[in-house]
């Protein structure tokens, strides 16, 4: 591992981003692997285009000022008597859920356009065909991913929240990574775990059908996207050494930390509180406690949907959590009920049922578009 990508299997072989004469090598055009063939095969049940209102149209209304979008147990800092009762008493709840629904949305978009990043850094250095074909496909999908959220906040509030500084810089940190292992398993396992763990817990709880559909659909793409980080895990893990081993799980539980202070960190909001005459310093003060009583912790974490237990259970289920680091994660969910749960992620559903919409709509245009052509 002189490059530090711990290659353990030819499919995932990476060179150099600058390094196009490797491109240009003759055996390698005869040697695509085919581990990869129906993910990017299936992409044409799922195709979709957010800038098509036959698959999503963005012009649908919501009264942003007077309809929250989500339900007061989604928003943790309502648990607060304090942020409760003051913006029950002037009226702005719902505004309110709005505006830290405004700041989820912003993080999945920036997410969202790191994914993109991510795929198109790996077009360079993948030398496998199949492999490079993928992270190709996978690009095309996050680019419309981000449109679609940008549409999205755009839509409903005009402008998104600057991206958190613990995302952003965990964010650079993988796309820039030389390492190819820190790419898969900080963006196809943690960054899209996390995805979808937020898609289908927006798809459960968010009341607007705009957002329910746009979840859906992209919930279709990232089905796919998890399963080229599984795919490396399931022929690289067990053939590492111990040093290697204990390399890639500390990286998964630095990624997983980062993701969770910045999504659980009540310090990034801070200007959300200022905004509705509310102190910062008690908010946070009080959410922290909420957030360090393990009681009401462990019980956040039994829903399926929690975007941290998804985590969780990804990492679990590519072998990437072992008795050295389970005590880790052990804090926030209990990993023996995880266990038992079996591979089934949260989502999968959601995501088979949107790729059956996407063939009717599909299905039907090619049928249609067929005898327009035939008759030409």
């Amino acid at each position: 591992m002189a490059d530090g990508n711990i290659t353990k299997d030819v499919m995932y072989d990476a060179v150099a981003p600058d390094d196009f004469e490797s491109m240009l090598e003759l055996d390698r055009y005869n040697a695509r692997s085919t581990a990869f063939d129906k993910i990017i095969s299936a992409t044409h049940d799922h195709f979709w285009d957010p800038l098509d209102t036959k698959y999503i149209d963005f012009s649908t209304p919501w009264d942003m000022a007077n309809e929250p979008l989500l339900p007061d147990d989604q928003i943790m800092s309502l648990g607060v008597p304090y942020v409760l009762d003051h913006l029950e008493k002037t009226g702005q709840k719902a505004k309110f859920i709005n505006e830290m629904a405004l700041w989820n949305f912003s993080s999945i978009l920036h997410g969202e356009q790191g994914a993109l990043n991510l795929s198109a850094s790996l077009c360079h250095v993948l030398k496998d065909q199949g492999a490079q074909e993928y992270a190709a496909n996978q690009t095309r999908e996050e680019a419309r991913h981000v449109t679609a959220f940008a549409k999205y906040i755009k839509a409903r509030w005009g402008r998104p929240r600057p991206c958190g500084q613990v995302l952003q810089k965990l964010l650079v940190d993988i796309i820039s990574a030389p390492e190819v292992y820190k790419k898969i398993i900080g963006m196809q396992m943690l960054v899209e775990g996390l995805a979808m763990g937020a898609f289908a817990n927006g798809f459960q709880y968010n009341r607007d059908p705009l957002a329910k559909k746009l979840f859906q659909l992209v919930m279709t793409d990232e089905a796919f996207h998890h399963k080229f980080g599984k795919i490396w895990a399931d022929r690289t893990i067990p053939k590492m050494t111990e040093d290697e081993r204990h390399l890639v799980e500390d990286w998964a539980a630095h990624c997983f930390q980062s993701l969770l202070f910045n999504m659980g960190s009540p310090v990034q909001q801070a200007g959300v509180y200022r905004d509705f005459g509310l102190d910062p310093e008690r908010v946070q003060s009080e959410v922290r406690a909420i957030i360090q009583n393990d009681d009401a912790r462990r019980e956040r974490l039994k829903s399926q949907t929690n975007i941290f237990r998804v985590l969780i259970k990804t990492l679990f289920n590519a072998g990437l959590i072992t008795e050295r680091t389970r005590a880790f994660y052990a804090t926030y969910v209990d990993m023996e009920e995880l266990k038992a749960e079996g591979e089934k992620m949260v989502g999968d559903d959601i995501a088979e049922e949107g790729i059956k919409y996407l063939q009717e709509i599909n299905f039907k245009d090619r049928s249609t578009k067929a005898i327009s052509i035939a008759a030409e």
